[in-house]
């Protein structure tokens, strides 16, 4: 198989690439690497089927393959808040390129969407029939909205050109790779635990995340990739045990023997006070279900980082 991965430099782009290839597969990983990283694709260029492609998705793509994965766009709120505009022409102009591929390769094609379409829900936990709360002209929109309209795009081309799609909703996800700027709650609680600098918690840290090791989610990945043409999704993908972010500053600070204190302080607009996936439906459609606690997937997590510190 020919699998194009965009966004392939990034955290899970990375990973994935690393996964198909170990299986035999042709990689063309595209990225601007305006948040992923070459360092976490230099080691794949020992692979004789991988490509480094470096290009910015919101172009038109001129490739045969027969797999795209679209994991082109920032996930973390101060890179796509930085550029807002930037952000939604990814998700969307992106979309539309790679389903335009598609379309003309006879390609099946994934979106890696966001449990962020869910916005700050007031549905718990949040299953794939769930239409969110999102705050359309927010701070957070452009990154909620652009992955909402991406996800319409995807079920508009499977319905007037029937492109074959797929369509995942990810959950926090964590483990190597993460930048240490990543600006999310885990690699920013790892990075403060290792230099013994202040942890700080967003509001009273009472919010709740669930978070999902990156190699489960990969898993997730393929499994969505590779299930029959008419389950098309959206299938969340995470890890549905959920934790405080309080919990979570101290298992770190536990975990890495840290003297950081904690600090409180304000609460970012729109910040979801609650999420947790429901995985019924990629569970008994898909036969996945993480495998990985939180407790097991931080120690190779926090060494990776702290590799990147000594």
């Amino acid at each position: 198989m020919r699998n194009l991965v965009t966004g392939g430099a990034g955290f899970i782009g990375s990973h994935l690439c690393r996964s198909l290839l170990e299986q035999g597969e042709e990689v063309f990983c595209l990225d601007n690497l305006s948040s992923g990283q070459i360092l976490n694709v230099e080691s794949l260029s020992s692979f004789a089927n991988f490509t480094f492609i470096e290009a910015d998705v919101v172009e038109p793509i001129e490739l045969e393959v027969d797999r795209i994965y679209n994991l082109a766009c920032p996930a973390s709120p101060p890179f796509y808040q930085a550029d807002p505009i930037q952000t939604s022409k990814t998700s969307v102009l992106g979309a539309i390129n790679v389903l335009e591929l598609a379309r003309r390769t006879g390609a099946r094609v994934l979106q890696a969407s966001t449990s962020e379409v869910y916005g700050d829900p007031l549905e718990h936990p949040q299953s794939e029939t769930y239409w969110g709360n999102v705050n359309p002209i927010g701070v957070r929109s452009c990154y909620d909205e652009g992955k909402r309209m991406a996800e319409s795009l995807f079920f508009d081309y499977c319905r007037q050109f029937k492109v074959d799609i797929k369509v995942i909703r990810i959950f926090n996800t964590y483990g190597p790779n993460m930048r240490p700027d990543d600006g999310r709650v885990v690699s920013n609680f790892i990075t403060q635990a290792l230099q013994n600098r202040p942890i700080t918690i967003y509001g009273d840290g009472s919010q709740t995340r669930s978070f999902c090791y990156v190699d489960d989610l990969v898993a997730g990945i393929f499994a969505a990739m590779n299930c029959p043409a008419d389950l098309t999704g959206p299938f969340n993908l995470g890890n549905p045990n959920e934790f405080t972010v309080l919990e979570l500053a101290q298992l770190i600070t536990a975990q890495i023997q840290s003297n950081s204190e904690l600090k409180f302080i304000e609460l970012p607009l729109d910040d979801p006070k609650q999420r947790r996936p429901d995985i019924h439906l990629a569970t008994d459609l898909l036969g996945w279900k993480p495998s990985t606690t939180l407790k097991d997937g931080l120690p190779p997590t926090t060494t990776y980082f702290s590799n990147l510190t000594s």
